[in-house]
């Protein structure tokens, strides 16, 4: 494992919390610390896909680390430089928004903030319905960031939602080591 803190932040999009999970196992696996961020959406909302509660349990017993769910908590991320990599997955296109806006009104956005302040990588991967609409100026707004590296993405059913991107999850861990090393984790977009 390497000597490396990495925080993983989960937004809402609640239908991948399960394939975050496994990502998230991913990340723990190759990385000694692993330090669980959730929104304030995330921590307080049980859904057909699952319970809020039993989501951090999840996370706390992956990491061994208590789950930062405030913006409170999240704000000593960058005086304190506590981390080397922020991963956020999955990324709504709310938080997509207020990232490429610069709003920080939650505990991820906070996160991101405070931790792009010291000038290191945050990994962002896309889960939204509206990534090929309303969403698609945001991703492109944080493509042309410094330090900001994506997860490769694709359409994950053009049929049937023909505006939806989602990130392939199993690639987060590859695509994190890449943003450590300063460089985006290739081919970018995926083909169904």
């Amino acid at each position: 494992m390497e000597n490396k803190t990495i925080g993983f932040a989960v937004c809402g999009s609640f239908c991948t919390h399960a394939k975050a999970m496994e990502a998230l196992e991913q990340v723990r696996a190759r990385w000694q610390n692993v330090i669980p961020i959730v929104s304030e959406c995330t921590a307080d909302t049980d859904t057909r896909f699952g319970k809020a509660h039993d989501l951090m349990r999840e996370m706390e017993r992956i990491c061994d680390h208590r789950v930062i769910a405030s913006v409170k908590a999240a704000e000593p991320i960058g005086p304190q430089r506590l981390l080397d990599l922020l991963i956020i997955c999955p990324c709504t296109g709310n938080t997509l928004g207020k990232l490429a806006a610069g709003i920080t009104d939650s505990s991820v956005t906070m996160a991101a903030k405070a931790h792009l302040r010291n000038g290191r990588p945050l990994l962002i991967a896309p889960s939204t319905n509206d990534g090929l609409a309303a969403s698609a100026a945001s991703v492109g707004t944080l493509l042309g960031r410094k330090y900001i590296y994506f997860v490769p993405f694709g359409q994950d059913d053009p049929v049937k939602k023909p505006t939806s991107l989602v990130s392939d999850f199993s690639l987060v861990a590859d695509a994190a080591q890449a943003a450590l090393e300063g460089r985006q984790l290739q081919p970018l977009l995926l083909r169904e």
